[in-house]
């Protein structure tokens, strides 16, 4: 039996071994994490979902600033270049 041989006797029990631990709760766990459902809530904290609504509604006031701002610096543009292009043409 060569070297070559030995490593297929191997590597055919090591495939059967990790097949047989993952298919068992720490394959089940693997796959839950993968595919992103370990993040889903299981028993939801009424103080949690209080401070998550508070965040989404600072965050929608901070969006809604931000495009008020967002339009005034474009008035503020238009009216300085305005005033530049008078400037230009005395």
């Amino acid at each position: 039996m060569g070297p070559g041989e030995a490593m297929v006797g191997m590597t055919f029990f090591l495939m059967i071994g990790a097949a047989i631990v993952l298919r068992g709760p720490l394959g089940k766990a693997l796959a839950e994490r993968i595919s992103g459902r370990h993040l889903a809530p299981r028993g939801e904290d009424p103080a949690q979902a209080d401070l998550l609504e508070q965040a989404v509604a600072d965050l929608d006031e901070v969006r809604h600033r931000l495009a008020e701002l967002e339009e005034r610096q474009d008035f503020a543009e238009r009216l300085l270049a305005r005033q530049d292009a008078t400037r230009l043409e005395r």
